[in-house]
């Protein structure tokens, strides 16, 4: 796409289409649901419950499709660098997939993006479409109903502004010192908050 074709879809010079940087493609039609157990056996299909805050797959309640129809939906297995973002319902939510969810698959309430990573590092288009004024912004897009939705059409044409790789790695690299920063003060936080009924307990053995 020429310049004259960015500005002319409303973007600024430094901004191009989500598309520009990955492959988009939604989830499996709804006959995926049909076939999910909840038994150990089968390829697990991630679905927007299991996305977590941290951009990252809770697999604790997860449920499979059988071996045997895996094969059916092999256009929609993951694999490490993707990131998956809901479509339907929660809309913003997102993960980044990683080698251990590698040949999983991913439902129909999701959009699958994969990142072209001479373009885009998957960990800063994880971090970029999490940023909350993107949020807004991607939210603010949505189509209006009873359940708002974003397809894969209106994604691909998503602005977003994104620069060299060398500038991405520095951001990323950032992020993730803040990131263990805020793990250490948290489990810190958890620790001085277990203490608490101690000082109780104390009181009562005092007296």
């Amino acid at each position: 796409m020429s310049p004259d074709d960015q500005s002319s879809h409303g973007y600024s010079a430094s901004q191009r289409r989500l598309g520009h940087f990955c492959e988009i493609t939604a989830g499996p039609s709804g006959t995926l649901l049909d076939i999910l157990h909840e038994g150990p056996s089968g390829v697990p299909v991630v679905s927007p419950p299991d996305l977590t805050e941290e951009l990252a797959v809770d697999t604790r309640r997860l449920r499979r499709v059988p071996y045997e129809q895996a094969e059916r939906f092999a256009r929609f297995t993951l694999r490490a660098g993707d990131v998956l973002l809901v479509r339907q319902g929660t809309l913003g939510r997102l993960a980044l997939i990683g080698e251990e969810h590698t040949g999983w698959i991913y439902s129909s309430s999701c959009l699958r993006l994969r990142p072209d990573r001479r373009r885009i590092l998957p960990e800063f288009l994880a971090a970029y479409l999490a940023h909350p004024p993107v949020q807004r912004e991607l939210l603010a897009q949505a189509q209006p109903g009873t359940v708002p939705s974003v397809n894969s059409t209106m994604l691909k044409e998503f602005p977003v502004d994104v620069p060299g790789l060398e500038r991405q790695r520095v951001v990323v690299a950032a992020l993730a010192d803040i990131d263990e920063q805020i793990m250490v003060q948290r489990k810190m936080l958890n620790q001085l908050t277990a203490l608490r009924p101690s000082v109780f307990e104390q009181l009562k053995r005092g007296e």
